[in-house]
């Protein structure tokens, strides 16, 4: 009897151990836990991408002075180094043989004409024929289209300044015989001066005329201001970079045409941009999302992402103000799963 009553003792021991809620067989059931999370709670913020780019500084207006015609030079008038003004006589080419040519011709038509009058005399009085008289019409007109055609010829053997600007080293000097494939000069208009810089395409959209961008040039510690004018039409398909040009405002003597300029950019610059922390971005095979929680439960929400700085990335559409979002615990966290956060920052 007493050893009936031994394992009687033993076996409802063993039943109230099992009778014990297990965890094990509880989180197998179904039964999970809570995950904790660090959470970031979006708040409106400024925003400013700032970019530098290599540039070069380029002449308003810049030309090689090359003569249209090929000739003896028989007037030299540059002066290196100085400016002159737009239609300034630069080059003057041998040009006798057209000025005795345009004599010849001036004597014939003043004869011609002599003669028409006679025809037209004439024929008011019969003593002509409306042919005849056409004639000596035809002459006068052909003598004076050969006479302005001379003067074209003659003008070919003045090279003048196209526009106002700086007349750069001469490359000729006088009795020279030249050709049209020669330079005999180089003009550059200086004022103002342009400013010439290249950008990534994921920056098109943020560049508009009339924008302005700061730069400096080796040397100098001061910074000047250029006024966007324009872009490239297109992108250049080998560096994914399109073309920008701007003008410098109130350029200085210190500024030259050709010179290297580190050129500044602000991009994106907004008063109230949603920014969350690059760690809270969830990158994906199509599109990036984020954990939003709500009572307690994590949404994952499709986001999409402009600007990044070093420690932020700007959300432009997917989340709203005031949202709460997990920044830590984001790998163990599922869609519907409940959540509880830890701790709610503002900044990070």
């Amino acid at each position: 009897m007493r050893f009936y009553s031994i394992i009687a003792a033993a076996a409802f021991i063993i039943a109230g151990c099992n009778s014990k809620p297990n965890p094990m067989k509880a989180l197998q059931a179904g039964a999970k836990p809570d995950v904790k999370v660090q959470a970031y709670r979006v708040q409106p913020r400024e925003l400013a991408e700032n970019i530098t780019v290599s540039g070069t500084l380029i002449p308003n207006e810049e030309t090689d002075l090359h003569p249209e015609i090929s000739g003896k030079i028989v007037g030299l008038f540059i002066q290196e180094g100085s400016q002159v003004q737009k239609g300034t006589l630069l080059c003057k080419l041998f040009d006798g043989d057209l000025v005795a040519q345009r004599k010849k011709l001036e004597v014939q038509l003043a004869t011609a004409r002599k003669t028409e009058q006679r025809q037209k005399e004439l024929l008011s009085l019969n003593g002509s024929s409306a042919q005849e008289a056409d004639l000596a019409t035809l002459q006068v007109q052909t003598l004076e289209a050969d006479i302005e055609l001379l003067q074209v010829q003659i003008a070919k053997t003045e090279i003048r300044a196209p526009f106002s600007g700086k007349i750069g080293l001469k490359t000729v000097s006088m009795g020279a015989y030249i050709t049209p494939a020669v330079s005999i000069a180089r003009i550059q208009q200086i004022q103002p001066l342009k400013l010439d810089f290249s950008l990534p395409e994921k920056y098109i959209s943020a560049v508009r005329t009339g924008d302005i961008v700061q730069c400096s040039v080796e040397g100098s510690p001061k910074q000047y201001q250029a006024r966007i004018l324009a872009t490239e039409a297109g992108i250049n398909q080998e560096t994914r970079n399109i073309k920008v040009r701007a003008q410098v405002i109130d350029p200085s003597a210190e500024l030259t045409a050709g010179a290297f300029a580190k050129v500044q950019l602000t991009l994106g610059q907004q008063s109230a941009a949603l920014m969350v922390p690059t760690k809270a971005i969830i990158p994906q095979a199509r599109d990036k999302k984020v954990i939003v929680i709500k009572n307690g439960i994590a949404y994952f929400e499709t986001v999409t992402t402009g600007i990044r700085t070093q420690d932020m990335v700007e959300i432009i559409s997917g989340i709203s103000e005031g949202d709460t979002i997990a920044v830590s615990g984001i790998m163990f966290i599922k869609p519907q799963a409940k959540v509880k956060i830890s701790t709610v920052v503002s900044s990070l």
